[in-house]
């Protein structure tokens, strides 16, 4: 009889610890899940802010393509190396946000850009005064940013 008290209770053990076991598992993936997209959410935006700071002094902040009003497709980056002018043009093409580095006035394909994060768009808007930052993650989900540019003068479409 006690030994099957002894084997009735360790059968109950093992129940519970595969019953606690399978919940820590459900709520591991839950959490990895909800971190992937949260990262996969804010990313494409901190991307652009980050290039954002890095470029702001006066006359490297532009905008072209899109709409002709508040909203452009491409960011560009203008910088000065060696007494030659270049220009990083950041953008969302094929399924990727891209950075390509060029020579300022060169002309360049929209797939000559570098993927740097898998998205479904990207868009920039200037209202004279902030710069709004709107990326499209690979889920759908929109994330929007807006910048205060230090150097506003510094900012053109």
């Amino acid at each position: 009889m006690d030994a099957l008290f002894v084997l009735l209770s360790f059968g109950v053990f093992a129940v519970c610890v595969l019953l606690v076991l399978l919940t820590g598992a459900r709520t591991y993936r839950a959490q990895t899940n909800r971190d992937q997209e949260s990262w996969d959410r804010r990313t494409g935006v901190q991307y652009v802010a980050a290039k954002v700071r890095h470029a702001d002094e006066a006359g490297a902040i532009s905008f072209s393509g899109g709409d002709g009003g508040l909203w452009y497709d491409t960011l560009n980056l203008k910088e000065t190396y060696g007494g030659e002018e270049y220009v990083t043009a950041i953008y969302c093409y094929d399924g990727y946000i891209r950075e390509l580095f060029t020579v300022e006035g060169g002309v360049y394909a929209q797939e000559d850009g570098e993927p740097v994060l898998e998205a479904q768009g990207l868009r920039f808007g200037w209202d004279g005064e902030l710069i709004q930052v709107e990326a499209t993650d690979v889920n759908g989900n929109t994330s929007r940013l807006v910048l205060s540019p230090r150097c506003p003068e510094g900012v053109g479409a």
